[in-house]
């Protein structure tokens, strides 16, 4: 064989290989990266931008597509510990004619995190507020959806800015209140109690308890890979100490119950989504609303 082919060979397959090779090193040494590169992909290919705009020092980071126009905005607020990214899996179904709004809850992600800011449900409502009036989203009514801690702040806020809203989602919302407790729920509550604070199944802190939440949190079991499991992990632990704050706040007597307290103000159409194996919060609690 020629030796100018043998070294275009060579050289095909060395030019193949640098990736391949930083990939598998990036998946075992570095997965968080990993994770962090597949966010700003899926972003990039459903037409998310991210942008920051303030409310006097405190910075709001967002993601959005499309332009506020004779059609209702809609905002998304995320859950418990998550982020907007979370809510990729869902504008993918949505028409790119819609203007969407996936903020980072208060302290999360790209939001500023403070320890003088009031992380009570009531706390988040007015910096959520702040974040609408300072993209002025609420120039005309806009759609309003919220799952988990997203759907409890989403809840009290249609109830305390109602001309903001003109339709309300609610994805098992937590701050229902109940008659009796899921083991869940009663196992926070002994935490709580208890101060075992480093025991929360939702703040983990190894792969196993990540593990562990996945499948508290899913109805379908699947096997996650041991490396994207330390990625996810690695993510997190950084923010733990934070989690494990708002925690104990959003579940304290001034929080715990306040969309249950405010339901009787909230006017606009709502729309209420549980799935019916949910281990967390109670399918039975959209009767109660």
């Amino acid at each position: 064989m020629d030796l100018d082919v043998v070294n275009m060979f060579v050289i095909a397959g060395g030019t193949l290989a640098i990736p391949i090779l930083a990939f598998v090193a990036s998946f075992l040494l570095w997965p968080s990266a990993l994770i962090k590169i597949y966010y700003w992909y899926w972003r990039r290919t459903l037409g998310m931008q991210v942008r920051y705009v303030y409310h006097e020092d405190y910075q709001f980071c967002y993601s959005f597509r499309g332009r506020p126009g004779h059609k209702p905005s809609i905002l998304m607020l995320h859950g418990f510990s998550a982020h907007k990214d979370m809510w990729l899996s869902v504008v993918k179904f949505l028409p790119k004619n819609l203007h969407l709004v996936c903020v980072d809850m208060p302290g999360h992600e790209g939001t500023t995190r403070s320890s003088l800011d009031d992380l009570s449900i009531d706390g988040q409502v007015k910096r959520i507020h702040q974040f609408v009036e300072c993209l002025k989203l609420n120039k005309k009514p806009f759609h309003l959806i919220g799952t988990s801690m997203g759907g409890h702040v989403a809840g009290v806020y249609a109830a305390y800015y109602p001309s903001d809203v003109c339709s309300l989602c609610l994805v098992c919302p937590a701050g229902l209140q109940y008659s009796t407790d899921n083991q869940f729920v009663q196992r926070l509550k002994e935490l709580q109690d208890s101060a075992a604070v480093e025991k929360i199944p939702l703040i983990p802190s190894t792969p196993e308890e990540m593990s562990e939440m996945l499948q508290l949190c899913s109805y379908v079991r699947f096997k996650v890979p041991q490396q994207i499991l330390r990625g996810l992990v690695d993510v997190r632990v950084p923010h733990n100490n934070f989690y494990r704050k708002l925690f104990l706040e959003i579940v304290s007597e001034k929080s715990r119950y306040s969309l249950h307290q405010n339901m009787d103000k909230i006017k606009v159409p709502t729309q209420i989504i549980w799935g019916k194996q949910d281990q967390g919060i109670k399918v039975c609690a959209p009767q109660s609303m």
